[in-house]
Formats: structure tokens, sequence, C-alpha cells
């Protein structure tokens, strides 16, 4: 079996390079110690110079490879250099590679030294090159420096599988196709071999294969191979991701060469009528995501990267997400597999094409490198093939479809554009919709957009049309909140669009032509901490199963223009939700499908703050107690300046009653709660099935207190180091984050971690986040929050260590 050698720790790094560190004789030790991901420098929150991370570098470390496996081939792997790496053993020129996203890897068998040490050069230039995609012109987002996903060793046979492509088909069906698309390197001459085929599922084997091959003395060679499979299978889908392993073998008289491939058996179509898996319909309902994190950019190790799959599946339900602008890790998309979340994956680039040459031939190597590293996996649904955003260019993308088609014929291709009309050269017609801007119109109709009637997916919505901080007032918020539920609403009801996904996850660092100014943009439903903000509500309502339901209001007044608090929108996917103010029951609230016919679940709009109260509590008839309720109402939504009717009926009450202006006044502000009046506490019960399964409190905050929750315990340190996040919430006393905290805190870590970013840091819209790493140690590491006026709080997280199978 093909074994694998991680070689993530104990690299020397040093932020220069010069001819001379490639003499095998050269001292580094005197450089940094560095562990993969690494990038190359730390950037600020914001505000910082984009291009202090643009320059050359170099990486070294020491290997070893075992004597008694000099008879081997061993096979170099980087999965992620951003931007160009030149590679070098023992002071030879191995080779290079040119592009940030998509990994590349070497045979170094002839160059190496066996059971001695070997001299390992990485010379990487993280400079934005006009002939590397996605450069040449201006780019929304930042592509950072460093070796940024990990390096590894795989030794193998002379004769192996470089590429295996699974394709299960027709799996509806009594008999399943499998088919086997396989690159096999033959080092030596031409022989006979047996190609073995194994099925498990949950670890135990269910099916068995064998074929005879025969390989040429050609040292690459295309083999496709069918077998058939009568047994029925656990399927692939959203909600039941089942996920096999083949375990397949190319066995010759001499050696054995073995690689596990997990995958699933799925089937997806997509047509005019929309997109289908497994002969279901699926309307795509979800989120473009940008791969980078404060401070650290791109050098996320593998469970900060599964992290984000599992937040946008179970914190805001979504089923799918784009990979936008370039292809994910493979941490990511195994996350993806594992849960069921669908992938839109992307060759990098945006907006801009290069010179037809080097560039346009990179871009086509992406496309295949891409397909190469993720065609297995079953999360995988389509191929984005085209530059995001960029203008027609035909002659590179017919070269760039028919690639994809060559290499899948499993899945659609789709192009992103935001130019209506385009040329229509991939099997989808994927747009940028942003008519969207507050008005009536939500979603420009497909057949306007795309000419004719295609397959149709919507790739991005909302973003620039109104970013929103989790700081900004909270009118702001809401109606970012309420533009994407708009979008949602409107891509259920047209049966011509398949699906939209938003923009954005989180928000992210960008260029200086962008953002805000401060070198972020925020466009996302969630910071870029991965803290949600009021949009990420409108997700979670929609998509998740356990109970929802966040009032997007603080229920202060004074939070609002002219103090009028107007209707509150509360994100729920509860039957109902019923309203208590000071103890005292309102009403009970049932979700506006007559406003948002399209979603599953829409929001509960709070209407009413009085309900019977004045009928019951004052003088009044209950014909004029409902009057009065109507009046107090729309001065509460609209401000004092009635319409004459209601002038006109007011009046009336006040001559029945002998009211004047200021007794108006106090029952305004005795059941709505003016200024300066006493505290209000808000209740909302949230109701399904007839019970109670979740409560929310509104309240005036008297006693405001830190907390701190970490996403796990538990760090676990094996082919590369480990990350956990912790998140910092002032809170009242029931839990709710207070939403205008910006109180200074301070991070001490003690022990087996380190923290990521600075020591000092202020929340922002009343919470922020961190993350610490493993440093090679097993044990405990100690967290401490410190504030001047909040005090101190602690917790413990737990480091194992666990030796990977093989590391050097």
């Amino acid at each position: 079996m093909a074994k694998k050698y991680s070689l993530n720790f104990d690299w020397q790094y040093t932020p220069e390079f010069r001819s001379e560190f490639l003499d095998v004789a050269y001292d580094e030790n005197h450089w940094e110690t560095v562990a993969i991901p690494h990038t190359n420098k730390e950037v600020a929150y914001n505000y910082f110079d984009e291009k202090s991370y643009q320059f050359e570098s170099c990486y070294k470390k020491r290997i070893t490879l075992p004597e008694k496996k000099k008879n081997k081939r061993w096979i170099l792997h980087f999965d992620g250099v951003m931007v160009w790496a030149k590679v070098y053993l023992n002071g030879e020129f191995i080779g290079e590679h040119k592009g940030g996203y998509t990994p590349f890897s070497f045979d170094i068998t002839e160059k190496a030294c066996y059971g001695e040490e070997n001299s390992l050069v990485v010379y990487v230039d993280s400079r934005e090159n006009p002939n590397i995609p996605p450069f040449g012109f201006v780019v929304d987002y930042l592509t950072y420096g460093g070796i940024y996903r990990e390096v590894w060793l795989e030794c193998v046979e002379d004769a192996y599988v470089e590429h295996c492509h699974i394709m299960t088909g027709k799996v509806l069906e009594a008999q399943k196709e499998i088919a086997l698309d396989m690159k096999i390197k033959n080092h030596q001459e031409a022989k006979e071999a047996t190609l073995k085929l194994g099925l498990q599922f949950q670890g135990k084997e269910i099916a068995s294969w064998s074929r005879e091959l025969k390989l040429t003395g050609a040292l690459n060679q295309q083999v496709k191979v069918d077998f058939l499979l009568e047994k029925e299978v656990q399927l692939w889908d959203i909600h039941s991701p089942n996920l096999y392993t083949f375990c397949v073998e190319l066995v010759t008289k001499d050696s054995c060469h073995q690689q596990n491939i997990v995958t699933g058996f799925r089937e997806i179509h997509y047509t005019v009528d929309g997109f289908f898996l497994n002969g279901k319909k699926v309307k795509l309902r979800g989120l473009n995501r940008h791969q980078s994190f404060p401070y650290i950019g791109y050098a996320m190790p593998e469970s900060g990267q599964k992290k984000d799959a599992d937040i946008l599946k179970y914190e805001l339900g979504v089923n799918v997400v784009r990979s936008s602008h370039y292809p994910p890790s493979d941490h990511f998309l195994n996350r993806c597999d594992e849960i069921g979340l669908l992938v839109f994956d992307e060759i990098p680039g945006w907006q801009h094409i290069g010179e037809k040459g080097e560039w346009w031939d990179i871009t086509k190597q992406h496309v295949r490198e891409m397909i190469y590293k993720d065609w297995n996996h079953p999360s995988v649904f389509i191929w984005g093939v085209r530059i995001n955003e960029s203008q027609d260019e035909d002659a590179l993308y017919s070269e760039t479809n028919a690639i994809a088609r060559e290499m899948d014929q499993t899945r659609p291709t789709g192009g992103v554009r935001c130019i209506g009309g385009s040329n229509l050269l991939e099997d989808v017609y994927t747009y940028n919709d942003f008519v969207h801007d507050g008005g009536r119109v939500i979603l420009d109709k497909p057949k306007k957009i795309a000419k004719k009637k295609v397959p149709y997916l919507v790739t991005e919505y909302n973003g620039h049309m109104f970013p929103t901080k989790k700081f900004d007032p909270q009118s702001r918020r809401v109606e970012h909140s309420l533009r994407h539920l708009r979008v949602m609403d409107t891509m259920m009801t047209e049966p011509d669009i398949s699906g939209a996904i938003g923009w954005c996850m989180a928000d992210y660092n960008t260029h200086q032509e962008f953002g805000s100014g401060d070198k972020i943009c925020y466009h996302g439903v969630l910071d870029m901490y991965r803290l949600p903000k009021y949009a990420a509500s409108a997700y979670s309502a929609e998509g998740l199963e356990t109970p929802v339901m966040n009032v997007a209001s603080t229920m202060d007044n004074g939070d609002m223009d002219k103090s009028i608090r107007g209707e509150v929108v509360v994100y729920t996917n509860c039957d109902s939700v019923k309203m208590y103010i000071n103890e005292t029951y309102i009403k009970e609230f049932y979700p506006r499908k007559d406003l948002y016919a399209g979603v599953k679940h829409p929001p509960v709009i709070i209407d009413d703050f009085i309900g019977n109260q004045i009928a019951d509590n004052e003088v009044f008839s209950t014909r004029d107690a409902k009057m009065i309720k109507t009046l107090l109402t729309k001065v509460d939504r609209d401000g004092e300046n009635l319409p004459i009717p209601d002038m006109l009926k007011m009046g009336w009450l006040f001559l029945k009653y002998k009211m004047n202006v200021q007794n108006a006044s106090d029952l305004y502000t005795k059941y709505f709660g003016g200024w300066g009046s006493a505290a209000t506490q808000y209740r909302f019960e949230g109701y399904k099935d007839g019970q109670c399964v979740i409560t929310k409190h509104k309240s005036q905050v008297f006693s405001p207190s830190l907390s701190l929750e970490m996403d796990g315990k538990t760090l676990l340190e094996e082919n590369t180091y480990d990350t956990v996040r912790g998140v910092i919430r002032l809170v009242d006393e029931w839990g709710e984050t207070c939403e205008y905290g910006q109180s200074a805190v301070t991070i001490e870590v003690d022990g087996c971690i380190q923290l990521i970013g600075p020591k000092q840091v202020s929340l922002i819209g009343g919470s922020i986040a961190f993350w610490v790493k493993t440093i090679g140690q097993a044990g405990e590491g100690k967290i401490t929050l410190r504030s001047e006026r909040f005090g101190s709080i602690s917790q413990t997280v737990f480091v194992h260590k666990k030796e990977a199978e093989e590391r050097m």
C-alpha cells in the first residue's frame, strides 16, 4: 500500500531568498522554525498594507529517506503554495508550479539520497504576478502568501495509480455501474497486472472485483475499467451522506500498489426544470465562501477548515456552498462529503482574463488540477470553468469546457457571469444577480438574462449592494437580513431558477480598491470571526431542524429613528411565538406566509405590543379600546403624523373620555415604553406542536458579564498542528449578546498552546473570537480573559499528541 509521510513540522523559514540558500551546506538554523500550514506574514485584522505579504521567501527542511526503500518511488506533494513555487532537492532544481490554489507534485526518486539527510528547499514568490491567475488587474480578495496547505511524501511502487476517478452511475437501478478512469504510471517494461477493487461500507467489505490489465512500457497510461454492482446501496444525499470506501489495488508479479478512495453513490442531473439529486428535485440555497481567516489569511489547518463546513450546514442551515473564487481545501471538501453539503467548485480568477499564452495555459492547467483533486468528492456537483464575472472569451472557455467534459462526464459545467446575454458554452447558466436594491424587483427573470430557457443558477446576490457591519445601526442590520430573505423567498417560487447562492458567508479582507477602506469587505452574514449578523438568522431559520428563534431587535426605542420601534422581525422555524411584556401575556404570533410564500419558515412579525391590556386595564369600552390600540400602534410604527381620518378618531375619543394630549402620551408610554419609562422586559416563547421549545429574553442590561465559549475542549496534533476557536461575548443576565459592547479584553494563554493574533482585542458588536494552536506538546492549555471592568474568566483545553502514521 502507498505510504504517506507528513512533512508539516520543523521547517526553517526566512522572509527572503538568496541563491546561497540552495547550498546543502548552508546553515539555516538561525532561521525561524515553523509548521505547515504557514502564512509568510501575519497581518492585522484591518487597516494594513496588502503588499506587506507580497515578497519572496524561503522554506527549508532536512529529511531522511530510509535506505531499505531506495527501490521505491518517492513523490513529493504540495497541497497549496501561494503564488509561485520552485522546489530544490540537494541543491538541484526539481520543478516549479504557478498558482496558489491547486496541488502539485514531483517525483524525487532519482535525485534523493537514501539513508542520509536530504536538503529540501522551497522558493516561494508571493508577489502578485500578472502572468498567473487571478492576477493582472484588481482582485476583490487577498491572496496572502506562504506554504499554506499541507506538504507530504508518498512512497509508491514502480507501477502505481497516479489518479483514479471512481464514477457511480445509475444508482436508482438494481444494477449499478461503477467506472474507474485511471492514470497509471509504470517505470518499468511492459508487464501483466491485476486490478483489484474492493467496496467497503462502515468498515465491512460488501463486494470485490478483479480485472487483468496489460501495462505498456509507456510512463503514462490511461485505463478505463467498468464494473457492475447488483446490491442495494445507501445513497449519498444532503440528508443522508452515506460514504463508501473503494480499495483500489494494482498488483504485478513483484509489487502491489493500493490506495483507498472515499466517495458516495449519487446521481446528479441539471435540466431546464432544475437540479436533481438521485432523481429528486432540490432547490439550492446557500452562500459563497472565502477561505481566509483573521491574521493568518489562508493558513488554517484541518480543524478550522472543517469547522467552516459545519457552520454552513449546522449553524446557517444551507445545502450548498460555492468555493469562490478558487478550489477549496481537501479538508473542507472531506467535511462537506461527510455532512451532505453540496459544493460549486471553481477555478481561480476574478473578472480579469490575461493575455493568451502563459495566462491561458495556467488557467487550463488549473481546470485539470481542480478536477484531478476533487473529482471523487460526492459533494462537488458542478465545475466552475469560467473566470468569475469575466467577459465572454469563447476561445478560452471552449477549451476549459472541453477539458472538464473530457475528464469528467458525471458533472455539468458552469461559468459565473454578471453580464446578461453572455454566450453560454457551459451546461448551466450561472449568474450573479444584483438587481435587488431594496425595491420591488428581487431577482431578474432567467429568460431576460439568458435569452432562452436553460438550466439557471443564481451564484451571487446582495453583497456589495448593501454591505453591513455587525455594529451598524439596528435598522440597517434588519434590512440586510430582509434582503437575503427576499431573494430566498423569490427564488423558491421561481420555477426557472434552480437555486441561489448568496454573497457571502463571512466578511473577508480585500484589496484597497474594495471594501470599506479598512481592508475589509463587510458582505458576510457572519463577520470575519464567523460570528452572526442578523442576516445569518434568515438562513438558519429556514434550513435548521433544531429550534431557532432570533429576535432581530434590541427592543429599545432609542435604537430607532425618532424613537419609533415599528415592527419587529423574529426569525424562527417554530409554529408560533408568544410574547410577554413584564410577565403579561400579549399575543401569539404566527409566521407571515402571506408576505413570504416561498420560504418554508417565514419570519414572525411582531406588530402588536398591547394585546388586550387596554381593554382589561382601562375604562374604555371594548370597541373604543380596540380603536385606541390601533391608533397607538400606528403612532409606534409611523410616528405622530397620523392621517386625517385617524386624527378625527383621536379627537372623538378625547371628547368622549375628556382626555388631553398628556393623557394620550401617558397611555403610549405605559403600553409601548417611551422615554423615561421603567425598564421593560420582553419574553418570547417559541412553540412547536403545542410545546414551548425555545425561549428568548430582551430587557434592560444591569449586570453584563464576559462569556467564553470554546468550539471544543480537545485538540489533537497529528499530521500537523491543531487549532480551536474561542468566542468572547459580553452577555446580559439572560445570556443574550450586548450588541453594543466594545470593551477591551486581554487574552492570556499558558501551557501547551499558543495564541494566534494579538493578545489585546476589543469586542466588535458585543463579541469577538480568537484561535489558539498546539505547539508540539501534549497536556493542558489554559486560556484566561482579563477585562478592567468585567474581571477575569478562564477555561482549560486538553491537547493530545498522536504521531502521524509516518512523519519526517
